[in-house]
């Protein structure tokens, strides 16, 4: 374990310290949020993430404005700033650049921040910022395309035995029954819920496709497997409350009710990740008071 573990909640931890650290964890977290879009626009399209294969002539083509072709400057690759810098727009020809790189970005950032707040410097907090990455590629590719990667699905699944080796089995945090328990206790109904409306679905419509899909199936296993019971069923409330709130907001804009479910759960995870033991608790005291 880390010497300076739980340093940020300690009452004797200076205030400038704490600044200076959530400001540097904030940056870190913009420059990989920067590796994000990359990520979110490129493997939908089947690209390299890291331009392994690409020749150096492929390399610098990508790296233009989309509009007049005028190359991209250095300073133009600073992550946040330099969309608010160039008040985001092409600095060759105006064209507008889309205010999703820096959202994504800072949200990256953000969500960094949020995590050491909450969690303190520990491995579940760093484990976890990993897993809050993974949750903005989850839910912006799945926006887009309406398709959950499951490679991605399956490195939260993977990041589960680290933390409970290295975190839980010490500090008591999340037991391995819970573990396993949360990995079935939402993603079997899921599975059900999609099996059962399918040919409902296909003999209404004619379309076929599932209420739930399997790609959310697959995410709230990892999840459950991640968070534990208690944790993954306030997730799963959380998500399905902003999605209810969400897909109205979307039938009233493309009068569409079709929409992607991940993007949604995606934020329920992050908000589990960091209170969602906290959030059940809370109800089930709600529901013990006399």
């Amino acid at each position: 374990m880390f010497e300076f573990e739980n340093m940020l909640h300690d009452e004797f931890t200076e205030l400038p310290f704490k600044i200076m650290f959530y400001v540097i964890i904030f940056l870190f977290g913009i420059c990989i949020g920067s590796f994000l879009n990359v990520v979110i626009l490129r493997l939908p399209a089947g690209e390299s993430v890291l331009g392994i294969g690409k020749s150096k002539e492929d390399k610098e083509k990508a790296s233009h404005c989309m509009t007049c072709g005028a190359k991209i400057r250095p300073i133009d690759l600073i992550p946040v700033f330099s969309w608010l810098m160039l008040r985001g727009k092409c600095h060759s020809c105006g064209q507008k650049i889309s205010p999703r790189y820096p959202i994504v970005e800072s949200l990256n950032g953000l969500l960094y921040v949020l995590t050491f707040m909450v969690l303190d410097i520990n491995v579940k907090s760093i484990i976890t910022c990993v897993i809050m990455s993974l949750l903005i590629c989850i839910g912006f590719i799945d926006w887009d395309t309406k398709d959950i990667y499951v490679g991605m699905v399956a490195i939260i699944l993977i990041l589960a035995v680290p933390l409970h080796l290295f975190y839980s089995r010490e500090y008591h945090d999340v037991t391995l029954k819970s573990r396993i328990i949360g990995a079935f206790i939402i993603s079997v109904p899921f599975f059900l819920i999609g099996e059962i409306s399918r040919p409902i679905i296909k003999k209404k419509f004619g379309e076929d496709f599932r209420a739930i899909e399997l790609g959310d199936t697959y995410l709230m296993f990892a999840a459950g497997a991640f968070l534990g019971t208690r944790a993954v069923i306030a997730s799963t409330f959380i998500g399905i409350m902003t999605a209810a709130f969400g897909g109205l907001i979307v039938k009233i804009v493309t009068k569409d009710s079709k929409f992607a479910f991940g993007p949604f759960l995606a934020i329920g995870i992050a908000v589990g990740s960091l209170c969602g033991n906290q959030i059940a608790q809370w109800y089930l005291n709600m529901l013990t008071v006399e």
